[in-house]
């Protein structure tokens, strides 16, 4: 095996997943927070589209490697319509989903030994696809104080002569943090002046709540425009994460280079996926906006629980749909017989004796955390949480 493949690790958060989904099936009434993936359907009207997409010939053959036209053309309006950040398709490259959209961003952009600029909490995916791509990621940690966000000096001190690239995700997965327009404008001036590039993940961008905002960092910084890379996708918003549908917006020289490269890894992306895109980042939003109701609702419902628990601190998430408390006043007390030291210990003895799958800190670069996902029904996440009270009001020193 490569010493490049043999080095990537697991997606931790899939893998708590498919381990939840596993007992599951075994019988077991395991609940999970793993995945950050919405449990409503994918709105009729884009299924319809993708149906009638079947039936016509025309969708049966090769496409673009880069995208439908539409669909590309269609994503440009979405992007002047939600962003206020003008674009041309030929700016846009229709990926399988956002992951390929970062890998193949970094790909275009890296050479082997550049240095990116990584904030943790991070993705799981980040920084193995900077490692993939030849690029070294550097962290840079941010905690509850802070409410999860990277000031401009703490990139400042991680940036040497190698730094190329500085990743900015707002909302955020993990953490539900959002910047604010002042502290996006002076991460992007910082980016500026120093003459790097900036790849930002808008994926999140319509899920943000109470009067927290979400800025994009091109539309408010034109002068980044020719060194910004935006990775966006319809997953999350339109509740599609199976239909694999992500794209990339950048100069266009770059989405040449990393529509050569997809030309050779998987040429187009499903045509009747893409249908199903077209239809809907070509719609309303008014099922985007019955969705983040319910996130809102299960938002303050688990971080209300959640810092109720003895040990347990729960910053409430602007963004995304996702809770990530600090866990560390639990670690090392006794319960049921056993101490964990760490997050990861933390989160198997809740699996094991609660019943509850939750991702550990240490998947996203910062140990005595744990992330819970609150895009599930409103009883699970309450009966999975009151499992979880339960099971920690038992921690003994």
């Amino acid at each position: 095996m490569s010493a490049r493949i043999g080095a990537i690790s697991e997606s931790a958060t899939l893998a708590v997943d498919a381990k939840a989904k596993a007992l599951k099936a075994a019988g077991r009434p395991v609940i999970g927070f793993g995945a950050g993936e919405p449990d409503f359907p994918t709105p009729d009207y884009i299924v319809d589209a993708a149906a009638a997409a079947c039936r016509d010939p025309k969708y049966h053959r090769y496409t673009p490697a880069g995208g439908l036209p539409e669909l590309k053309k269609a994503i440009a309006e979405k992007t002047l319509r939600d962003s206020g950040y003008e674009v041309d398709p030929s700016q846009i490259l229709v990926t399988n989903g956002g992951k390929q959209a970062i890998y193949e961003a970094f790909a275009a952009i890296l050479d082997p030994g550049d240095e990116v600029i990584v904030p943790a909490p991070y993705w799981t995916t980040y920084p193995e696809s900077i490692r993939l791509a030849g690029g070294v990621p550097v962290e840079v940690v941010a905690d509850e104080t802070t409410g999860y966000r990277v000031s401009v000096e703490q990139l400042e001190a991680a940036r040497t002569e190698k730094t190329k690239v500085v990743l900015f995700v707002s909302p955020s997965n993990p953490t539900g943090s959002v910047y604010t327009e002042a502290e996006t404008e002076a991460i992007g001036r910082w980016a500026v002046e120093h003459g790097l590039w900036v790849l930002t993940d808008e994926i999140y961008e319509h899920l943000v709540y109470g009067d927290a905002v979400s800025v994009s960092l091109p539309a408010l910084l034109p002068e980044l425009r020719e060194k910004c890379i935006v990775v966006n996708g319809v997953a999350k918003t339109y509740a599609m994460t199976g239909w694999r549908v992500g794209w990339i917006v950048g100069p266009k020289d770059v989405i040449k280079a990393a529509t050569n490269l997809q030309s050779h890894a998987t040429s187009n992306v499903a045509n009747v996926s893409q249908v199903a895109a077209l239809a809907a980042v070509s719609g309303d939003l008014d099922a985007v906006a019955e969705m983040r109701r319910a996130f809102d609702r299960r938002r303050q419902t688990m971080v209300k629980m959640l810092s109720e628990i003895d040990g347990v601190v729960c910053p409430t998430p602007e963004g995304a749909f996702y809770a990530y408390p600090s866990v560390k006043g639990l670690l090392g007390k006794e319960i049921r017989g056993k101490r964990p030291q760490s997050s990861v210990e933390l989160a198997e003895l809740i699996l094991e004796e609660a019943e509850v799958a939750v991702v550990p800190g240490e998947a996203f670069g910062t140990p005595g955390y744990l992330r819970l996902s609150y895009a599930l029904g409103d009883e699970d996440l309450v009966e999975g949480v009151s499992r979880i009270q339960k099971l920690l009001a038992e921690a003994r020193d």
